[in-house]
């Protein structure tokens, strides 16, 4: 098995994330929690997973509590919305689980069983 480099974003909170955790714990791979309401993603976190699942649009999460700034950011040209998300990042649907340069979005098994 090659060596994967998995970071999970998501919140204490987010099932999904839970459930993602579980997962790589039950394969015995390494992982590294980051916790959005505690640090984030840093810019360049942000844009490599933007890059990695086809847009912005699909790190949104449709089902948000602040619906405004989910609102606000639907209206904004492509090159404010990515400063609007990294300020915003509970917009982003959870868990964001990285590997290197892929990523996912939600609760995503049948993907990282192709990492591995």
């Amino acid at each position: 098995m090659s060596e994967m480099n998995i970071q999970i974003f998501g919140t204490k909170k987010c099932f999904d994330t839970k459930k993602a955790e579980r997962y790589f714990k039950e394969r015995r791979v390494k992982y590294q929690m980051i916790d959005l309401k505690e640090k984030g993603m840093s810019r360049g976190e942000l844009q490599s997973v933007v890059q990695a699942v086809k847009g912005l649009d699909n790190l949104l999460d449709p089902n948000v509590k602040d619906t405004q700034t989910l609102a606000l950011v639907k209206y904004l040209v492509d090159a404010d919305k990515l400063d609007k998300v990294f300020e915003n990042q509970q917009l982003i649907k959870t868990p964001v689980v990285r590997n290197g340069k892929q990523a996912t979005v939600g609760y995503q098994p049948d993907v990282w069983k192709t990492w591995e």
